[in-house]
């Protein structure tokens, strides 16, 4: 291969990735940091919508409320936005690289917030959103990808919950600011909360320019001697020692086995690999897909985003909530204070067994609060309700918030990996889409009117989620990414927990025989930061 060094490996399953360095959390958790704007970007809009000032401005002065028309359109819009620029940058993180398409994408939404400040009417606020959705949607796939790529095994899961975690202080930060300014009359009421999210988009694009690129990126480009640097820097090791040139040696024996089995093409056989292999073998590409797809559509399908994106509207029709903003407020305070428990959860009970109990708790609470609305509109049964619909999302944050992003992130070989995280966060946008366009039409009085009784699809769908995952979604937790590989290979979704490395692709591949790799000159990679 060319490119630089190609390094010894080892044929020990305990060598195949070097110790990691405080410096090296840092840097993965600063990665997460692009989930506030995510959060905040998808928040925002909920507590907006419901003010006074903004309606008029849309609607007319005489209006009481946006219309179920306009509220589907602005919401969804954005999503329609993200599903696009999610699926484009699949393309642009194997092109130029996972940290230049997330600062690109920074670019194209701070594009779209402004255009969203200068907006007076429905058609600018809906052009932005548009806009501000291709910035979102690169940005979400893409930091899944490299947060993924370049955190240490052992806490892969907790540092991606990092990230849905940073997604709901975001949505935290857009009700406060909401709850702050919807008393204002003047346009103040919502451009403040609009143009705040420019300092999100800043702070990331700003450390992506710091932050090293990933080391598997330079893999599949044959620039290993770079490859050989950023790992180094990530790991807090001389490039020449050999722990870095384990880790690199797996990394490049997969990446040289998933290649062999690929049949050769142009562009558009490098999708079409996605979708290559039979539906009832575990590890094909085919079904590696469906899985990370089918999860993120079934994320959507929990609900969660009826309250986060309608919440306010929603509690207003219950009739007897005198402040909606207020506790539109404290359900995102709930699942801010919920997810961090899934930094703990997800390494030591395991992906699988959380999106297990995490959709059981949903589906519950779902049917107590629809059957509690369908009986009784007393004051004590609403509160009883709310009080649900939190423990409701205590779960989801706690469980499928980031348990489905930390598993898309690992089940993809790396010849694909950027194009099906794309795939994946696409189908989470598409539906999340869908969602935001048929709600209002189910719940708004002068629509379907069913209220609270939309619960009782939440839990529907959130049934299918449970024998889902029973099904189909395999344990990961503690392997590196080459090491999920071969799991998927040996194992099925119900066994593979017991599952255990054996060996290594560098081994497998030859890798480990110093005499029989060719030997070159290693390049000194200057250390940063």
């Amino acid at each position: 291969m060319a490119g630089g060094v190609v390094p010894h490996g080892s044929a020990d399953v305990n060598r195949v990735e070097a110790p990691v360095t405080l410096k090296a959390y840092l840097m993965c958790a600063f990665a997460a940091f692009g989930g506030i704007f995510f959060g905040y970007d998808s928040g925002y809009i909920n507590g907006v919508m419901g003010m006074a000032y903004f309606y008029k401005q849309i609607e007319g002065q005489d209006a009481t409320q946006l219309s179920g028309e306009h509220k589907s359109l602005i919401t969804s819009i954005l999503s329609a936005g993200t599903f696009f620029g999610a699926l484009m940058a699949g393309d642009l993180a194997d092109w130029i690289g996972r940290r230049v398409t997330i600062i690109c994408g920074c670019l194209v939404f701070l594009v779209g917030v402004a255009l969203q400040t200068a907006s007076a009417g429905l058609g600018l606020i809906v052009a932005g959103r548009l806009v501000a959705g291709f910035g979102v949607g690169c940005v979400s796939a893409i930091l899944i990808l490299y947060m993924s790529e370049i955190a240490p095994r052992k806490v892969r899961g907790a540092i991606v919950s990092g990230y849905q975690f940073c997604v709901t202080v975001g949505l935290l930060l857009a009700s406060a600011i909401d709850y702050g300014t919807q008393e204002r009359t003047d346009s103040g009421s919502y451009r403040i909360p609009i143009a705040i999210q420019m300092l999100w988009a800043i702070i990331l694009a700003i450390g992506l320019f710091i932050l090293p690129e990933s080391p598997r990126y330079f893999v599949r480009k044959s620039q290993l001697d770079k490859a050989a640097g950023v790992l180094s820097r990530l790991r807090g090791q001389a490039v020449e020692s050999d722990l870095i040139q384990d880790e690199l040696a797996e990394i490049i024996a997969n990446h040289e086995y998933e290649m062999s089995v690929l049949p050769e093409g142009g562009y558009w056989a490098t999708w079409l690999n996605c979708f290559r292999g039979s539906l009832w073998k575990a590890s094909s590409n085919l079904r590696r897909t469906i899985l990370g797809t089918s999860l993120q559509m079934m994320q959507q399908w929990t609900g969660v985003n009826f309250v986060f994106y309608f919440g306010t509207t929603f509690f207003t029709q219950l009739g007897t909530i005198q402040n909606p903003f207020l506790i539109s407020l404290i359900t995102t305070l709930v699942n801010v204070c919920s997810t961090p428990i899934s930094f703990w959860s997800i390494e030591r009970i395991g992906r699988r067994p959380l999106l297990l109990w995490g959709a059981l708790g949903m589906v519950i609470c779902q049917f107590i609060v629809a059957i509690i609305g369908t009986v009784t509109s007393e004051p004590n049964a609403v509160k009883a309700m709310i009080a649900f619909i939190c423990i409701y999302i205590f779960f989801f944050a706690s469980t499928w918030g980031p348990g489905a992003w930390v598993v898309i992130g690992e089940i993809y070989p790396l010849p694909m990996r950027a194009r099906g995280v794309a795939l994946s966060t696409a189908s989470n946008w598409l539906w999340n889409c869908i969602i935001a366009v048929i709600t209002p039409y189910m719940v708004d009085t002068d629509k379907g009117n069913l209220g609270a009784k939309v619960f009782y699809i939440w839990g529907g769908l959130c049934t299918c989620c449970f024998v889902y995952t029973y099904f189909l979604v395999p344990e990961t937790k503690s392997l590196t990414l080459e090491q999920v590989d071969q799991m998927l290979e040996e194992t099925t979704p119900r066994t593979s927990a017991k599952w255990v490395p054996h060996t290594t692709y560098a081994h497998e591949m030859g890798f480990t025989d110093k005499n029989a790799v060719t030997n070159v000159e290693h390049a000194h990679v200057k250390e940063e930061v």
